[in-house]
């Protein structure tokens, strides 16, 4: 037997073990995290073997230590942002995600509009739930990975970042994100927490705002878990020394009427422009004020709320945008004319069965749909499709009467009568109208 092949082999019954234990409810330490991480990032084990050590963790659980070990094991050996040489602080935010998730293409311009730095490390797609940086890859030519040398210099040029997971950064939780989509350890509370906070870890922003969905469409859908969720996290922040606000927000239906990745750049775009999209626009005034806010704690909130409603409207806040994602590669002309990002080709338009009030638009339904037309991925690694997806004429509270479109579904290719079916049923009317769901349920 090769050096190596011992290597792994001590690796391999390593992992197998800390299964095994983790599996009778039995507290894995710190140095046992730690190897299993390390083990993984190295190559020592297989995908199947992470993905039973995952798979274990989200049944059985961690404990409040473990979880803490897990997020520091993430960032063994990585690098960490210094933002030392920049004149004003930094601000963070990052949100669970959920079906027509734009917040942070609309937040993070809008606060460095306002004078906020704002460093954002973004993700791809877990699930059924779109990833900011898919979305981002719409764009033609611009650059979604910046380095850790590149990230202060585009601060100071621009005063704002939006660049992918640098696995120098997180390498733990960059060799296990992508494993976690397609092996059904998505919704768990300790590797959503350790994945999120290692990042912020990492970035050591001076502010940082989480946003923690909770409904049908969120990661987290039950409201007690999501809560659990927020104050692991708050907590778990507070541990590694981060200063943390959070803000639990719905997530009951989509978010935006727009589900994919090109429309929901060109969604946020119309956002940016000064055009309200009620639920969507609430949410995001209200994380950008406790964006402003968490680093400049004397600010009032109508204050705040008046620096975002101006930067909205005189197109500071779209500007900031634009400036932002010419300097990371992309041609300004594309956003300055968002017809000319990605379009599919074809259309269905999915008609009401029945007349009534809509009561729920079930958003699982609507991100499930729209892999099946090549939005999110089915399989590790899949190409997408960026301009397929969902746009949805209704939402909860409208009415309806038989035969009116209520969704458009945009594709190219894919199972799409499987997906049209699954719009249609996401649509549940009724004979009186509901009460609109609240954008913001709590602020932490």
């Amino acid at each position: 037997m090769s050096e190596q092949q011992s290597t792994e082999a001590v690796a391999s019954a390593r992992v197998t073990a800390s299964v095994n234990r983790k599996r009778t409810g039995a507290e894995l330490g710190a140095e046992e995290i730690e190897a299993v991480v390390a083990d993984f990032v190295a190559g020592r084990i297989p995908d199947y073997q992470m993905s039973a050590w995952l798979a274990t963790v989200a049944c059985r659980g961690m404990s409040v230590a473990e979880v803490h070990s897990l997020t520091r094991a993430y960032t063994i050996g990585g690098e960490a942002l210094d933002f030392s040489g920049l004149d004003a602080p930094v601000i963070d935010k990052h949100s669970t995600g959920g079906v027509g998730d734009t917040t942070t293409l609309i937040v993070v311009p809008v606060v460095a509009a306002c004078g906020g730095v704002v460093a954002k490390m973004t993700g791809r797609a877990l699930g059924f739930a779109g990833g900011t940086l898919d979305k981002l890859e719409s764009i033609s030519g611009l650059r979604s990975y910046l380095s850790a040398d590149e990230v202060v210099p585009m601060l100071r040029k621009v005063g704002m970042v939006i660049t992918g997971q640098s696995r120098n950064l997180t390498p733990g939780d960059g060799a296990t994100y992508a494993l976690r989509d397609v092996t059904g350890t998505v919704e768990s509370v300790p590797l959503i927490a350790a994945s999120i906070i290692s990042k912020k870890v990492a970035v050591r922003a001076d502010g940082l705002v989480l946003d923690i969905k909770t409904g049908a469409g969120a990661l987290i859908p039950d409201r007690e878990l999501a809560l659990e969720l927020t104050h692991t996290m708050r907590d778990l922040a507070t541990s590694f020394g981060l200063s943390c606000r959070a803000v639990l927000s719905d997530m009951s239906q989509p978010l935006s009427p727009a589900v994919g990745n090109a429309l929901e750049i060109k969604q946020a775009l119309a956002v940016l422009r000064g055009e309200r999209i009620p639920g969507l626009s609430d949410l995001c005034a209200t994380i950008s004020r406790l964006m402003l806010q968490s680093v400049d704690v004397d600010l009032a909130d109508a204050d705040a709320d008046a620096k975002v409603e101006r930067v909205l409207q005189d197109g500071s806040a779209y500007e900031m945008f634009l400036r932002w994602a010419v300097a990371q590669g992309a041609d300004r002309q594309v956003l300055e004319h968002p017809e000319r990002l990605p379009s599919a080709k074809l259309r269905r338009e999915i008609r009401a069965t029945g007349s009534g009030w809509v009561v729920g638009v079930e958003p699982r339904a609507i991100g499930n749909a729209t892999l099946l037309v090549g939005a999110g991925r089915l399989r590790y690694g899949a190409a997408l499709d960026y301009g397929s997806g969902v746009v949805l004429h209704r939402r909860v509270a409208d009415r309806v009467e038989r035969g009116d479109i209520v969704a458009e579904l945009h594709y190219d290719s894919g199972d799409v009568d499987g997906a049209a079916a699954l719009i249609e049923s996401a649509f549940t009317l009724g004979d009186e109208v509901p009460p609109v769901p609240p954008a913001v349920h709590q602020v932490f």
